[in-house]
């Protein structure tokens, strides 16, 4: 009786673990297809696509705006140069008013 017990239990836990694999692998399958109908929902690749080629032609236009920059700074060092010329020209003009008016009198 023992014997039969045992294997009445055996074929019991074969049946309850054959059910439980089945309702995992059950489980698995509709996870996946959650994923997919997720990713399709969501649009995800199509949005990192168009992310990334936005991000290859703002690259350019980087590009562009650091040589734009770099012109930009020798401008202002060509009118700083020029500032300080002018400015010593215009001391000069001072200078040359004073000995004017100097030897008018």
């Amino acid at each position: 009786m023992a014997s039969a017990s045992s294997t009445s239990a055996k074929s019991l836990f074969a049946e309850s673990k054959s059910r439980l694999a089945d309702r995992v692998q059950n489980n698995v399958n509709n996870i996946a297809s959650l994923a997919r109908q997720v990713q399709r929902g969501s649009k995800t690749s199509e949005i990192m696509m168009s992310s990334a080629r936005s991000f290859a032609g703002q690259e350019h236009v980087i590009v562009n705006t650091e040589n734009n920059l770099k012109k930009m700074q020798q401008l202002i060092d060509k009118m700083n140069a020029d500032l300080l010329s002018i400015s010593k020209s215009a001391s000069l003009i001072e200078a040359a008013k004073e000995q004017t008016a100097a030897m008018q009198r």
